[in-house]
This record gives C-alpha cells, structure tokens and sequence, in this order.
C-alpha cells in the first residue's frame, strides 16, 4: 500500500515540477491508517498544533477511505483508458464499456442480483429519490400511499414529504425504545392503494438492522413494491436480494472503501419494478438515469464490492473485536453511560454513545485530535437534538450528549484504545465542571426537582 502512494506521489511530483508547480512538502501526506509506520521519515518534526498532524479517523458512516487496491483498479480508466462506455465505433469505448459491464457484474455478485438489474447512479441519495419518487409517479394512477419509518435519512424523509405536496398520503411508522419497527405495525398499515416500503436495512446513527426479510416477506404477500436503503449494509453484512425479498436498493460507493460522487440502484426486473425517471437525457442505464457512466468511479465500485464480498467475514471479525474493545473500555472506567439502539440487532461498527451530564458538542471539542461525529445536530444552525434518538425515546439531554463512533477495515487496535482513554479522561474532567453531576454524585434525584425560570 505505501509503496503504492509513494509510486503515485513520486510521479506527481516528476509531473508538477515538469510544469513548474510547487510541490508540498512531504510531511503534509497522510498515508492510510496512522500509526508511526505509515508517516514520513520527518513526521515527528511536525508541531501539535500543525494542520499536518491530522485526527484519527472513527467516523467511518460518514464515509471510509479509499482502499488502495480499489484505486490500482481505477487509475487506468483516469489516465490512458478515457474512452466513453457509450462510444461503439472505436476501441476506446469499447474498453470502458467492459470495464463498466464488469463491475455491473461485481456489484450485482455482491447482492445476489443479476446485472441486468443494476443501475448506475451518483450515491445513495439518488438512488433513494429515484426509488421513493419513480416508484410513486410511475403508478400514481392507481396507487396513493407510501409507508416509511421515523428514522430514515433525510433524503427518504424528505422525498416522501415531495410526494405529499403532490397529494400522497405517507405514513411515518414510529420505532420502539431498541430503534427496530413493529412488522405488525406495519402489516396494519398497509393499504390497498399502497404503492411502495421503504425502510433502511442499516440506519446510519445508531446502526440498528432492522428486520429487513420479515418485512420483504409481508410487502411480497401484499403485492407491495419494497425498497430499503443499504447503504450502511452492503458489504459490511451479507445482504441477498432473493432471500430478503427486496424490489429496489440504494448502494453508495463511499461507504464501502471505494469513490466518492457513485452509487446503484438494485430494480428487481421479475417480478418487474417500473421506475419514472427523473433525469431526462439520452436513456442510458436502462432509461432510469441518463447521463454519461462514469468509468474510473464505476470500477472503483465493482473493486470495493469485490473485496467486500472476499473480506467481509474478516470485516466483520475485526470491526466486532474493536467494537468491544472500545464500548468496554469505556464503560468499565466510568458510569451512566448509555447505548442507544438495540446492541443485538445492530452493525458493530456503529457505536452511538451518549454520556449523561456531558454536552456532546463539548466532548467534542474536547476529542480533537479524533474525528467523530455527534448524535445532536451539532454541525447545522439548528440544536435540536437528532431525530433519530428522538424517535427511539431518547431524553433531550442524552440526546444532546450522544456521540457515533464509526469503526473500519483500517481502524487499529492503538487508535480505538487512544480513543477510550481519552474520551474517559475527557468525560470525567467535564462531568467535574457541571453542578448537575455534583447533585447527582450527592444523591440527588433531578427529575424530582422543579427548576424555576427567570
């Protein structure tokens, strides 16, 4: 891997001073992982407060790091192999087209799908909407309901909500105290007139799974059209679109190692799921999202689904080992310390937190040299807390308190106990400040005290 960056960062640095632009100094590259072994000879002549010295990274729902093998795959198709997949008439094209059929291939081993059934789309977010609202419109002449739950990404949430200013009716289905629906709530709410489900496998805040076939099973008796968000899933457990019985799946590349700006759509073709589209253009990806396929990001995707699919048991075996190791360690060394979501039922590299008597936004601060992110909506205007642990019950002072930690192929064993060491050090040092933790240390019940306002 290293010998990979160095190769690619040599060349680079032949090419820039061929043109006459300066090159960075070498101490300003960070090479996956961040153990001493990986910096620059010069590494520790770095100051602290230097932008070169950069955080550990335990934020991997947010996005995870490409792997170096899913850029070997792709740098041809960026540098001499630039041929349009569409293009028939010269051998460039026909190049790409392969390399882009390949990797439909790859992803489509990956779910258990064919791949004539795989679209090509930007991430996640699109393949969402394309799901949400195509579904909708394509059968809007006899179809008027759509089914989601309280805890979707915002995307789902907020496509359903366009469908309600377009005169559908949706109905948000709470989650109990784990953050799993009830599937008998669910069958309830079916309609004759129910278009669509749709319903997250992995929830990217508190990595419950939700009973993804348990689900797909009642949507296929009732003729039902299922869609589920996986974005969190593929790759990281073993998701099979024929057992879950699921008619559409929104994949993003990022969230499984590989390139930012792509994604796919799974749409099941028998029983046969008809999508509007909407994007107008030349019709490619079987008239569902037209637009030039991007080549390298393609690849890059068929790369990461195939290493998953190869490595996702080993994945799996390190990111459950880090993920007890860090909820052990912390818990072991200081107490009202809360899991949000149902630990049975949940991805273990998703790790919500919430400290009771601490600000969220303030451990935060605090775990600098950390990159994590915080279950309250910390990074907007707004500081309301997330509407994921309000949805599961979560009281507004642990949902203000909560933090994710997200654990990976590439997080080490040092970075996670670094992590516990200092969240420990740093929880205990703020809890000190706050006058409710010296109540609660006296014995002081605070739900029995009535706070006067001035």
């Amino acid at each position: 891997m290293l010998g990979h960056f160095r190769r690619v960062t040599i060349a680079c640095g032949a090419f820039r001073s061929k043109i006459n632009v300066a090159v960075a100094p070498a101490t300003s590259l960070r090479f996956l992982g961040t153990s001493s072994r990986f910096q620059t000879p010069n590494a520790t002549d770095v100051s602290e407060d230097s932008p070169e010295r950069w955080p550990l990274y335990l934020d991997a729902q947010a996005t995870t790091p490409l792997d170096p093998r899913v850029l070997d795959a792709m740098l041809p198709y960026l540098t001499h192999q630039y041929g349009n997949p569409h293009s028939r008439t010269h051998s460039y094209g026909w190049e790409s087209e392969r390399a882009v059929e390949t990797a439909r291939q790859q992803v489509a081993d990956l779910i258990g799908a064919d791949k004539k059934e795989i679209i090509f789309t930007s991430g996640a977010t699109e393949s969402n909407n394309i799901s949400v609202k195509g579904v909708a419109r394509f059968y809007k002449s006899k179809k008027r309901h759509v089914i989601t739950t309280q805890t979707e990404h915002k995307c789902v949430l907020d496509s359903c909500r366009a469908l309600e200013n377009e005169g559908w009716e949706v109905t948000y289905l709470p989650v109990q105290k784990s953050g799993r629906i009830s599937v008998e709530e669910l069958e309830k709410s079916l309609r004759p007139d129910t278009a669509l489900v749709s319903v997250m496998t992995v929830n990217n805040e508190i990595g419950v799974i939700q009973p993804i076939k348990e689900i797909g099973a009642i949507c296929r008796a009732h003729k039902v059209f299922f869609h589920t968000d996986a974005a969190q899933a593929v790759g990281k457990i073993p998701v099979n679109v024929h057992d879950l019985n699921v008619d559409l799946m929104s994949i993003s590349g990022h969230k499984i190692y590989g390139p930012k700006g792509i994604g796919c759509l799974y749409v099941r073709r028998r029983p046969r799921v008809r999508v509007e589209a909407l994007m107008s253009g030349g019709g490619q990806e079987r008239g569902m999202r037209s637009g030039t396929v991007p080549t390298p990001l393609v690849v890059g995707l068929g790369a990461a689904c195939n290493i998953a699919q190869q490595e996702m048991e080993y994945d799996h075996a390190w990111v459950s080992k880090l993920s007890n190791m860090l909820v052990d360690s912390i818990t072991s060394r200081t107490s009202h310390i809360i899991r949000n979501g149902d630990p049975e039922h949940s991805y273990p590299g998703c790790v919500n937190l919430s400290f009771a008597y601490v600000e969220g936004e303030s451990l935060l601060m605090a775990l600098k040299d950390v990159a994590l992110s915080s279950g309250s909506a910390c990074t907007s205007a707004s500081l309301e807390p997330s509407y994921v642990l309000r949805a599961i019950g979560a009281e507004e002072d642990l949902a203000h308190s909560s933090i994710r930690f997200g654990l990976g192929r590439f997080t080490t064993v040092d970075e996670v106990k670094y992590t516990a060491d200092k969240c420990v050090q740093h929880v205990n040092r703020l809890r000190e400040m706050s006058p409710l933790w010296e109540m609660v240390q006296e014995g002081i019940d605070l739900k029995s005290i009535q706070w006067s306002q001035h």
